[in-house]
């Protein structure tokens, strides 16, 4: 059958199977529904390989938290009464959750012809929603530590999808996280240097000593830094590992220094791969003086201590957007440490999936 978009498949779902339902039975309960939260389907890119696994025709109602203690056990067993068996095409019924060794609940789509629908429409509270997948609360007025210690990636997804209907405005939660406070930003943006500057000057001198493999591998390293800050450079929360590339070429740089990436992963040389980084130096340059959050920073590359090769001398950024802040959360954090989020000081999936240790992880940012 032909492909169709999840988050599409999930807005017709809902319109066409799920609303009439709640409509005939509960014409006066005010609820909210959409899409957000995890899936390849929320922020985009799913695909037809993504169907194989938790994706399907689905849609999360959100109640408010008195609604919810009376009415989800009726509304689920409603909806699995009532749903059809198959929607475009696809099966409604969804595989109990798989426990095997590296699974983590998925559940895949299951064709049935007599009975109730194990269905995926989720029936949440917006605080148990929010307190499971973000681990915070609805209500809460989020700190800087807790804006740290929350992945990108989460952020990403809790404000990307969409809603289908808003009874009791889900909307306004997600605008809150719509993006970082300018000082987190400008603290972020010092960090993102930071990680440049402390591994720009390490490439060419391993490589210099023959070390070509060690070289290559920071040069790696340093590609990451870069396209991480080329994220936070246009205010755009960056996605996991998966779709950090497809989500990088759709950033305003990407058309510039997409190339000079690729061009710095395939050298052979480090040579060659630090003429390439210096291309990379000046126009990230180029897109930091732009915004004008300080006075601009020339030039864009400088040699390193007279060694032969170039870098660019990333405090020359950082004093500037720290001298900024103007918050004082702000400012204590950044006088402690340049370690950043959590996503600019870890890239291990445990750590930045696990929710119970988010406030863990913002205690770092605390005397």
């Amino acid at each position: 059958m032909k492909f169709v978009k999840g988050l599409a498949l999930s807005r017709a779902f809902f319109s066409e199977a799920v609303q009439p339902i709640l409509s005939r039975r509960f014409p006066d309960l005010h609820y909210s529904a959409g899409l957000i939260g995890s899936g390849s389907e929320v922020i985009g890119y799913d695909d037809a390989v993504s169907t194989d696994h938790h994706w399907g025709p689905r849609v999360m109602l959100f109640l408010a938290p008195a609604v919810h203690c009376e009415f989800a056990g009726a509304i689920s067993a409603l909806l699995a009464d009532n749903l059809p068996y198959r929607f475009r095409g696809y099966s409604t019924n969804f595989s109990a959750p798989k426990s095997e060794d590296g699974d983590q609940g998925t559940q895949l789509l299951e064709d049935i012809e007599a009975g109730p629908v194990s269905h995926r429409v989720e029936i949440l509270t917006l605080e148990g929603f929010m307190r499971a997948y973000l681990g915070v609360s609805a209500a809460q007025k989020l700190r800087a530590a807790d804006w740290l210690s929350i992945p990108q990636h989460k952020l990403l997804s809790f404000t990307a999808g969409a809603l289908f209907r808003d009874d009791i405005n889900v909307q306004a939660a997600r605008e809150r996280l719509r993006y970082y406070p300018r000082d987190l930003w400008l603290y972020m943006l010092a960090c993102g240097w930071s990680r440049v500057g402390q591994d720009e000057h390490l490439a060419p001198r391993a490589g210099a000593v023959g070390d070509e493999l060690g070289a290559s591998l920071i040069g790696g390293r340093l590609a990451r830094s870069i396209m991480q800050l080329c994220f936070l450079l246009e205010r755009r929360y960056a996605p996991y590992p998966k779709w950090f590339g497809s989500a990088f070429a759709e950033l305003d740089c990407a058309a510039e220094l997409a190339p000079v990436l690729q061009a710095m992963q395939r050298s052979e040389n480090w040579r060659e791969r630090q003429r390439h980084l210096c291309a990379a130096f000046e126009l990230l340059n180029r897109r930091q003086n732009a915004l004008r959050l300080t006075a601009p920073v020339q030039p864009a590359v400088q040699e390193f201590h007279g060694r032969g090769f170039c870098v660019s001398n990333a405090w020359r950024y950082i004093k500037p957007l720290l001298a900024e802040i103007r918050d004082s959360e702000v400012k204590a954090i950044a006088a402690a440490s340049l370690i950043g989020s959590v996503d600019q000081f870890s890239d291990n999936t445990d750590l930045r999936e696990a929710v119970k240790l988010r406030a863990k992880i913002a205690g770092l940012y605390r005397d």
